[in-house]
């Protein structure tokens, strides 16, 4: 188990928000093939929970959506970290009997499966291998990409499948950037997140306490991309958890001394919690704080 990476004092990615084209097809698809349930829904909006309480992932319907293109930023997947490698192999059972398109790796740190909602939108669903496996050298986790042995995945299956299982959590967030260089300098010194792997000049992984990452970024299809426009599909934003006072007051400082967007917020209730303040990273994407988190 892994998941004392998404307790404070980590910062970690605690909820995201993702932009469908049609909310009762995409319910339907998040609640069958990944197996969450509806907390709330109302208008062109659903928070979506797997636990009746907390929620890491709500989507919105925008009007005359527009589809995902080639050269923007944004969202390339969110990650759904599972408790044990048993629920994975429970998942992989459910997908197959819903008959969906998959891919997937095997990361060393990590096996993984990716799959697309209806709008395109990436999404992957792991589960950590124990962390005293990983490798470490010179503060950089060693990660790789081979086939999943989904044999043995599915030889811990034990049926049990009744959608997403206690315990789980957004794992990590992985984006589409425009500038790697700009985006590793931003997240690093603005908001104090450690780079932990690259990959050559075209992707890196960033994290705090020593995961192997909280948030990943690559300019693989988005080198120098502009953001979608408002009414496309895809990333609306999401939310990372700060420990305390101190921290924000420190982030709110970094951002406004390179002249980033900082709107504050009057604790207005959110998906459960309350919302400190957003800002808008060097792509365009933007990332909403909050102390609300273990």
């Amino acid at each position: 188990m892994t998941t004392h990476f998404h307790k404070k004092p980590n910062m970690y990615v605690s909820h995201v928000q993702v932009k469908v084209s049609n909310l009762e097809r995409s319910v339907e698809f998040y609640k069958k093939v990944i197996g969450f349930d509806v907390l709330e829904q109302s208008g062109n909006t659903a928070v979506l929970t797997f636990d009746g309480a907390t929620s890491i992932l709500s989507l919105e319907q925008v009007d005359n959506a527009q589809g995902l293109q080639g050269g923007q930023t944004g969202l390339y997947h969110f990650a759904i970290l599972l408790p044990t490698r048993k629920d994975l192999g429970n998942f992989i059972q459910n997908i197959v009997e819903a008959n969906v398109r998959i891919g997937a790796g095997d990361h060393h740190v990590s096996e993984a499966l990716y799959l697309n909602d209806p709008d395109g939108n990436g999404i992957e669903v792991y589960t950590d291998r124990p962390e005293e496996t990983w490798i470490w050298e010179n503060d950089l986790v060693y990660m790789t990409t081979e086939q999943v042995n989904i044999p043995s995945v599915l030889a811990e299956a034990d049926g049990g499948w009744n959608g997403l299982p206690q315990g789980t959590v957004m794992g990590h967030i992985h984006l589409s950037v425009s500038n790697l260089a700009a985006s590793e300098k931003f997240y690093t010194e603005a908001l104090g997140f450690d780079v932990v792997t690259r990959y050559g000049n075209q992707a890196l992984f960033l994290s705090t306490g020593k995961y192997h990452h909280h948030i990943g970024m690559n300019t693989w299809n988005s080198a120098n991309g502009r953001p979608a426009p408002e009414n496309s599909v895809g990333l609306k934003s999401y939310t990372l958890v700060l420990d305390n006072d101190a921290q924000a007051e420190k982030i709110k400082n970094n951002l406004r001394g390179i002249g980033a967007v900082v709107e504050e917020f009057a604790g207005a209730p959110k998906f459960g919690g309350s919302q400190a303040f957003s800002t808008v990273d060097p792509s365009g994407i933007r990332i909403v704080f909050t102390f609300d988190g273990e």
